[in-house]
């Protein structure tokens, strides 16, 4: 190929047969995203190619990690005029209508992440052939940041899978591997592991393939079936989120339902509504909370340690088992001890279960299983990168058992404890070499919480943190570096929240309407039930190591504990428990003022003690602390986090 134009984020080649190759590499060392620059040269690259017309056009990525991630979001707290945006998104569709209209046949190669604004200029593209790659994943996770497609995405993806398949792709903000990406329609053919896409496309430009949509995919986009199926859409999706609280979701079905029939409307409904949503609170404080965990994510990315291979867990119980897990699904060999074959036992069938969810073929889950190893006699020590503690929350059985494993263990290996809430200066006294202790403080359930506390006491060493975090990323998690204080951050502040709870509720009002109280502002679940799933047990060794209890709340607690009603795990707590699901006596009562007035309540509490963990020096930053908080008790991501929430950040 010869060398007919470079930009600085394209590169436009021609071939012997006049196949063009355009080239998106945008500079730097990021992924591709389609910000204002790239988006200004695209306009010029297609000038160039309507001045000399080529036989076809072949479009693709120079990134190793994928064609494009979508729009540059760096770009968009810039904007706060609707109407400045809604003119940039005009902009995008000419541009993208431009090369839909090419006269010359446009195929797009896909590899690596194809996303939101990235997916919408690979579907104005007359012919799509996707790498069959583990790396290859498409779809809109527009809605995440609360917006939705504004490159025309509604209009081509709805008219390519029908609307009810687009819409359940953009809502759900699930994406797709290759196969299934074909099978669904958003790409026309799939090249092997061992294939060439490149030559795949190079033969559809030749044969001047275009896609067209099925009969049924128009079907679906009819005004008869838009006004039918939009209300049922609109309903399932108000089951798992409100309207007041991400409108966008509700916004793309109504836009759909309105202007599914006609690509002009549509397009210009995208333009109107996306900047509207884009320029509003929700979408700000969304975008602020993906920075803030992304910024987590890069610091298990950010050390030279070498990545565990082996990990050692102490303790079986379901925290201990469930760590044991986890670490095997993400790839790593790990070895289970136990006092008690039994609890051992139990875990393993756990993990199966796990493993059965998780993996699709039956030799992903023996694989998984295999790599989860029983070991009674506590052989793995001496192999281990990693140790995990999770033995029973006493202070003196974590030092001793220190102390025998400290000898055991490889000079390299990092030493961890499960603590929920121990001062890591108590268990490190028992070490020859308190520096390679540090805290990876799971919460339950461990296969489904997505964050980890990195915990660092006074002499734990800084290579020992970075390696907590990378093994953090490594499962799939987000570390939080937190300095060691009673509760860290996740619990120290959740513990007053709860007890604020526990007051109204021995007050005398009912655990429904605290519950839907919390819900109304915007948490997954109400502090009561969050207290039954964390067990009761668990939130009374937190409210004694935090301090003192309120007499009332500690005998409430130590009521239940001696009764054996420990929340969910014991299929009673405060609730009663069928099957892991809650069993509420009774609905919740209260006027939207009342409701509203009880969960400010509850939550003043949590709002403080985030104030009074920041100036502790808990964590780094208020963007980490928002985005510990929103990870680690679901504090509604709407609202930016508490620190946002209270306009301190």
């Amino acid at each position: 190929m010869t060398s007919d134009a470079v930009w600085q984020h394209w590169q436009l080649r021609h071939d012997p047969d006049g196949i063009a190759w355009l080239t998106l590499d945008c500079a730097g060392d990021g992924p591709n995203t389609l910000g204002r620059a790239v988006l200004e040269e695209f306009g010029q690259v297609l000038d160039a190619l309507d001045a000399a017309p080529p036989r076809g056009l072949v479009l693709r990525s120079g990134k190793p990690a994928g064609f494009a991630a979508g729009a540059d979001l760096r770009e968009f707290d810039g904007y706060r005029d609707a109407d400045e945006v809604a003119s940039l998104i005009r902009h995008v569709h000419g541009l993208f209508a431009r090369l839909e209209a090419a006269p010359w046949s446009v195929a797009c190669v896909i590899h690596g992440h194809c996303l939101g604004g990235g997916l919408e200029l690979a579907l104005a593209c007359h012919w799509r052939v996707a790498h069959d790659l583990p790396s290859t994943r498409l779809g809109f996770p527009e809605v995440r940041l609360g917006i939705y497609p504004g490159f025309g995405g509604t209009l081509r993806a709805t008219r390519r899978l029908g609307g009810p398949a687009a819409l359940g792709l953009m809502l759900t903000s699930r994406t797709l591997a290759a196969r299934a990406a074909r099978a669904a329609g958003l790409v026309d053919a799939v090249a092997g592991t061992h294939e060439s896409p490149d030559w795949l496309a190079r033969r559809a430009v030749l044969a001047g393939r275009r896609s067209r949509p099925g009969w049924l995919a128009h079907l679906s986009n009819s005004a008869a079936a838009r006004a039918v199926i939009a209300p049922l859409i609109r309903r399932q999706t108000a089951q798992k989120v409100r309207a007041d609280h991400y409108p966008a979701p509700f916004r793309l079905i109504e836009h759909w339902r309105l202007d599914g029939g006609d690509a002009a409307r549509m397009l210009e409904g995208e333009a109107r509504e996306v900047a509207g949503l884009l320029t509003g609170e929700v979408s700000r404080n969304l975008r602020r909370v993906y920075f803030a965990t992304e910024q987590l994510k890069s610091l298990g990315r950010q050390n030279a340690a070498p990545v565990a291979h082996r990990l050692h867990v102490e303790g079986a119980g379901v925290m201990g088992g469930d760590i044991a897990a986890v670490a095997a699904l993400a790839g790593l060999e790990v070895t289970l001890h136990d006092l008690d074959a039994a609890r051992i036992d139990a875990a393993l069938a756990r993990a199966r279960g796990l493993f059965a969810r998780r993996l699709k073929t039956p030799a992903e889950r023996l694989a998984a299983a295999g790599r989860l190893i029983a070991d009674p006699a506590g052989d793995g020590v001496a192999r281990a990168d990693v140790l995990i503690e999770a033995v029973i929350e006493d202070a003196g059985v974590k030092r001793t058992l220190f102390a025998a494993l400290e000898a055991r263990l490889p000079a390299h290996a990092l030493l961890a404890t499960n603590t929920s809430a121990l001062p890591l200066e108590t268990l490190a006294s028992a070490l020859n070499d308190p520096g390679r202790l540090i805290g990876l403080h799971f919460f339950n359930p461990v296969p489904r919480m997505p964050l980890v506390e990195v915990v660092h006491g006074e002499a734990s060493t800084p290579a020992a943190v970075a390696r907590g975090c990378a093994l953090a990323v490594q499962l799939g998690k987000y570390p939080l570096p937190c300095r060691s204080q009673p509760g860290f951050l996740v619990n120290r502040v959740l513990a007053p929240y709860l007890l604020a709870a526990l007051r109204l509720l021995l007050a005398g009002t009912p655990a429904s309407t605290l519950d839907a109280a919390a819900v109304g502002f915007g948490m997954p679940v109400g502090p009561i039930e969050l207290a039954d799933t964390v067990g009761l047990d668990v939130c009374r060794h937190v409210l004694v190591t935090l301090g003192p209890a309120e007499p009332a709340a500690a005998a409430a607690l130590d009521a239940r504990i001696a009764a054996g009603r420990l929340g969910r795990k014991s299929g009673q707590g405060f609730y009663v428990w069928k099957d892991g699901k809650v069993r509420r006596p009774a609905a919740a009562t209260g006027t939207p003022a009342e409701l509203a007035a009880l969960a400010d309540a509850m939550l003043a509490p949590l709002l403080d003690a985030c104030e009074r963990a920041l100036a502790d020096g808990v964590v780094a930053s208020a963007e980490q602390l928002d985005a510990g908080v929103i990870l680690g008790t679901g504090f509604a991501p709407f609202r930016g986090g508490p620190l946002r929430y209270r306009g301190l950040a």
